[in-house]
């Protein structure tokens, strides 16, 4: 499949646009990795779009040395200048922004993704599965995977590794989520088969298909400590086939896809018969698997 950017503004799409932003931030230059990612949101919000994804850690960059650098680069997300420069650019441009960043909440640093609007913080997302390294560095996140309602549709965000997990997005669906943002990370996977598609990418088209959600991957690019990122950013419909992307391994790039809300909800419908919300059986598996028990929203 064939990166490309889909500039809406030109093509009459009257849906909210969404775009993930391809970028390389360099570990430990918070404020070059802030601009650059400022210079790109004004660019996609030029192109149409009303969300903008950012890639994990965005601001800090990804490999530290040890917790110490980590805690050094981190912010408190009250009164943090990362969030108060991305603020200010959402405010500006009238767009929301999903972008990973090192939150410090006291002497607790998490893996982190904030949700922001013209009007501020919308809300907060914590990393649940750390990957590698990451667990000598960030507490687990502590806050499950809360869904936020927005003009544009209702929005879950997961990081990187959370997307292995299809409990992830099982969850964000039974609180009826459109749209899951995906701050990532994503590195090589071992065994990879250079002649398939990424790990990453298969996994997401099959958990947007298998919930009915629009899926929206922001990746980096770029070689860090030694440690290489692969790219490939995408953009999923809820059907589970490529809107936009994979990107391509090696450059900056920013995709963009309409968001068709009522396109996603009616799509998890397949047939006469079947739904793939609804055709859920908790009666023959764990009923909190996805949903705490509780009943979907569709």
């Amino acid at each position: 499949m064939e990166a490309r950017q889909l500039r809406p503004a030109e093509q009459g799409i009257d849906h909210p646009i969404v775009a993930c932003v391809q970028m390389e931030p360099h570990v430990g230059e918070k404020s070059r990795n802030v601009q650059t990612s400022i210079r790109h949101i004004e660019e996609a919000a030029r192109n149409g779009a009303t969300l903008v994804v950012l890639p994990e850690l965005a601001n800090s960059g990804y490999v530290f040395a040890d917790r110490d650098e980590a805690f050094s680069l981190a912010e408190a997300l009250s009164g943090g200048k990362t969030v108060e420069t991305w603020t200010d650019a959402a405010r500006r441009l009238d767009v929301h922004i999903v972008a990973g960043i090192a939150e410090r909440d006291g002497q607790r640093l998490y893996n982190s993704a904030v949700l922001i609007g013209p009007s501020g913080l919308v809300g907060t997302y914590r990393k649940l599965h750390l990957w590698n390294q990451e667990h000598v560095v960030f507490e687990p996140g502590d806050r499950g995977v809360p869904v936020f309602d927005l003009p544009l549709g209702r929005v879950a965000i997961a990081i990187c590794y959370d997307g292995w997990f299809p409990e992830v997005y099982r969850r964000a669906s039974a609180q009826g989520a459109d749209i899951v943002c995906v701050p990532t990370n994503w590195v090589p996977m071992p065994a990879q088969p250079s002649d398939r598609p990424a790990m990453a990418t298969t996994l997401t088209m099959a958990a947007a298909h298998s919930n009915g959600l629009m899926v929206a991957c922001a990746n980096r690019i770029g070689t860090e400590r030694g440690q290489p990122f692969i790219g490939q950013s995408l953009i999923v419909g809820g059907d589970g086939w490529p809107l936009a992307g994979p990107a391509p391994q090696d450059r900056e790039v920013i995709l963009y896809a309409p968001i068709d809300v009522q396109r996603i909800r009616s799509g998890r419908a397949l047939n006469a018969f079947n739904h793939v919300v609804r055709d859920r059986r908790p009666d023959a598996y764990d009923s909190t698997t996805g949903n705490g028990g509780t009943q979907p929203r569709l």
